[in-house]
């Protein structure tokens, strides 16, 4: 491998407009502006998709919309880090990426507040009729008289129930403790004790759907957890229960939930993800009343994308240093011995 005079990062070509302006300002890019030892750049997809041959001279990519699969890795062999912006990775290839000796990185800490605060603003609108009472108003006196019609539903000794108790999960039962609910989840990856220590009662996935006044499905897509929420599941439900979907539009099967909506099998939902995504103009789901929606950007605030992108360039910077990042989707990586070779590059020649 020739040695580069500078550690170069690659940003995803959708971090720009067609102008060249920065579709985050609040992605603040000062510190790779500032290290002399770093040069970066906007690197385009080629539909939707990185190419290998873009990234050939790069050691870091912050990736934002594009796909990175097996046929994205450079032959190279430079590039050390594909961190995501944002949580989700189903558009990393990761076992390639492991396999090549580059880490997947994914930023956590940016996200943990924002998406349980969405998750809690659908809680509270669900629960106080929100979409429906500002329809009343805007319908004028006669529909304003029928408010009475639309009473909400108190939260207090409610039950909260949470399908993933990870990051998001977790901190949505902290933020939700003063509304003085019962906390109740599924998590077979969650030590007991994480969990009483924020008063969430861990259970079986069946009682969650069956116990839970409002659910909440904070889990990654993968094959276990693709339509982790189906028909039967969604029978299980109080038909007074709303779901709240904030992780990814296929682990809920959408036909499913159109036909308990509209059935009354439960009372409504929020989400902010679809299958697919964006649904269709004519999708049924659309047509429904008693669902918010949101366009996989409800957590989108100044604090959240800021937050995002500091911890992606956290990554970038120990990779230059020469140490792994503290956030891996795959942590096997740090075995890799061409992942190790890359960090020891990095140490004599960056760091």
């Amino acid at each position: 491998m020739i040695k580069p005079k500078v550690f170069r990062v690659a940003l995803s070509g959708t971090f720009q407009t067609g102008d060249g302006e920065p579709v985050f300002p609040m992605f603040d890019l000062a510190p790779l502006v500032g290290d002399p030892d770093i040069e970066f750049a906007y690197v385009p997809g080629v539909d939707g998709r990185m190419t290998g041959e873009s990234l050939e001279d790069f050691d870091a990519l912050v990736l934002l919309l594009e796909k990175f699969d097996a046929d994205s890795i450079p032959r190279s062999g430079r590039l050390a880090l594909v961190t995501r912006f944002g949580v989700g990775y189903d558009t990393v290839d990761v076992p390639a990426c492991t396999a090549a000796g580059i880490a997947v990185g994914i930023t956590p800490d940016g996200v943990r507040r924002p998406v349980a605060i969405a998750i809690l603003t659908y809680i509270l609108a669900l629960a106080g009729k929100l979409i429906a009472k500002d329809a009343l108003v805007r319908g004028g006196p006669e529909s304003f008289a029928r408010r009475s019609d639309h009473m909400g539903k108190g939260l207090v000794g409610r039950t909260l129930g949470v399908v993933g108790l990870g990051n998001i999960g977790a901190e949505l039962a902290r933020i939700c403790a003063p509304l003085d609910m019962r906390l109740i989840a599924h998590d077979p990856y969650i030590d007991p004790r994480s969990a009483r220590a924020i008063n969430v009662e861990l259970t079986d996935l069946d009682t969650v759907f069956r116990e839970s006044d409002f659910l909440s499905v904070s889990v990654p897509l993968s094959a276990d957890t693709r339509h982790l929420v189906n028909a039967s599941r969604l029978n299980l439900m109080k038909s007074t229960a709303f779901l709240i979907n904030t992780s990814r539009g296929p682990v809920v099967d959408q036909h499913a939930l159109v036909e308990a909506l509209k059935n009354g099998i439960i009372a409504g939902a929020g989400l902010d993800v679809f299958e697919p995504e964006p649904p269709e103009a004519d999708d049924p789901l659309l047509t429904l009343d008693n669902v918010i929606l949101s366009p996989h950007a409800l957590c989108w605030t100044d604090q959240c994308f800021a937050g995002i992108g500091a911890q992606d360039l956290e990554h970038v910077f120990s990779i230059k240093r020469g140490v792994a990042p503290s956030v891996l989707v795959d942590p096997e990586v740090v075995n890799n011995s061409k992942f190790q070779a890359k960090l020891e590059h990095c140490r004599i020649n960056f760091s």
